[in-house]
């Protein structure tokens, strides 16, 4: 039994990886949840009891075993020195520790061993990343990677709880026939897409766009993998999809890259388009599995490639379902 605090316990995020622990069997000695002061003395009923929201403090950490982190950067940063010397693990949800070469980028189903090697503190990989990487790793493992090319179709909830009610309060208003005013977004959400998700780098593609670069070479431990990729922004509220091609070293043919995921561990094989089964938001969200689909033989990279299409609840195995796994894993 391990005792664990939330940081950032009711942010959307943190909800999520209370049902997770519980959904995982994870045995959980004693769960504090924290956050801002707006919400202190707030009680909350989990899987594990009622108990208030507090304030995170050094005195809170000696009493905790991990600390699964999602409040944002600025506080993962704040707090990292004086988690670690606690004795206490943080698992860490947001950018900050991502690139450091002595924190380890993990996803449970392809680098565990990664975990072990950690010094205080563990980094969960970006929501698009995970989702993308679940998917591609078996294909990777089994046929080589020379070349993967995604573009992404992101829902508003990768922006949190305001960036859904964005979504929301502005199809009203745009039913209602009023001006919108965006807010959480750079343009209009509801009835439009965005093709930029965080900041322009100097090479032309986002941040989000070059996460999914770095973090994937880093997670796989192959700094030679081609990846190129673009983000979009969607009116949907959860659950992240994306189309990807990739030129594999060896041969390859779609019957054999979906029995490859249909083995794979994270994976749920949605590809019967004869029935129009294939991956979606609306079946991908609340699901912890990523799910696959489209699978068919590449028209440019022929018997080196496949294209597919994947779909993940990126509040799930993008973020709160990912931090737990990697919790279930240290003990």
């Amino acid at each position: 039994m391990k005792n664990i605090v939330v940081v950032g316990a009711t942010g959307a995020v943190g909800v999520e990886m209370i049902r997770c622990l519980k959904d995982l069997d994870v045995p959980v000695g004693r769960l504090r949840l924290t956050a801002s002061e707006r919400s202190v003395g707030k009680r909350v009923v989990t899987p594990f009891g009622e108990t208030a929201v507090e304030l995170l403090s050094e005195a809170l950490l000696k009493e905790c075993d991990i600390a699964l982190f999602s409040a944002g950067s600025d506080v993962s940063r704040e707090w990292r020195e004086r988690v670690v010397a606690s004795g206490c693990i943080m698992i860490d949800n947001s950018s900050a520790f991502r690139y450091e070469k002595d924190v380890p980028l993990v996803i449970p189903e392809i680098n565990p061993i990664a975990a072990l090697s950690h010094q205080g503190v563990i980094a969960n990989p970006n929501c698009t990343t995970a989702i993308v990487a679940v998917a591609v790793y078996p294909l990777y493992r089994e046929f080589g990677l020379r070349k993967m090319i995604v573009s992404t179709y992101q829902a508003t909830s990768g922006a949190g709880a305001k960036g859904m009610q964005e979504l929301l309060s502005q199809t009203q208003t745009v039913m209602s026939e009023k001006e919108v005013v965006p807010e959480v977004f750079s343009h209009r959400i509801a009835f439009n897409l965005i093709p930029q998700i965080d900041a322009f780098q100097e090479n032309g593609y986002t941040k989000e766009e070059m996460k999914v670069v770095w973090e994937t070479r880093k997670i796989f431990g192959d700094e030679s993998l081609n990846i190129s990729c673009t983000a979009v922004r969607i009116p949907t509220l959860r659950a992240h999809s994306e189309s990807i091609v990739i030129e594999t070293e060896k041969p390859v043919t779609a019957a054999q890259a979906r029995l490859v995921l249909e083995k794979a561990p994270g994976v749920k094989v949605v590809d019967n388009v004869h029935d129009r089964k294939y991956p979606m938001p609306l079946t991908a969200t609340g699901q912890f599995d990523v799910e696959v689909g489209r699978i068919r033989q590449s028209l440019i990279f022929c018997d080196h490639g496949i294209e597919f299409f994947v779909c993940g609840d990126q509040l799930l195995k993008g973020a709160a379902l990912n931090a737990v796994q990697i919790a279930k894993l240290l003990m």
